[in-house]
């Protein structure tokens, strides 16, 4: 299966509460630490599996927090947001996309 993912320059008010609706506690919490705490969001779609490891190359690419999306899928999809400025976000999904030609 393969990753889909997508990049959210500046989101709406209205995207970032969707957002913050489906971040979970801790997210949740730094999330009202500013009213507006990233520039931007990416999103990657795909097995559990794939997005723990999808989650850890993006932390390791560059300065972003990465959050479990809850609420995707029941049967083994599922989303992570990757949460920074833009140009960190566009170095983790690239990094992302470039881990997943490589398997």
């Amino acid at each position: 299966m393969a990753l889909s993912t997508q990049i959210i320059s500046h989101p709406a008010p209205g995207v970032f509460e969707f957002l913050r609706q489906r971040v979970g506690a801790v997210g949740k919490k730094i999330f009202a630490e500013a009213e507006v705490p990233f520039s931007a969001v990416g999103l990657v779609q795909g097995k559990v599996l794939d997005m723990i490891a999808a989650a850890d190359v993006a932390e390791k690419a560059a300065d972003v927090r990465v959050f479990d999306l809850k609420g995707i899928c029941p049967q083994h999809v599922t989303m992570i947001g990757i949460f920074g400025d833009i140009a960190d976000v566009e170095a983790s999904i690239a990094a992302i996309e470039r881990a997943e030609h490589l398997r």
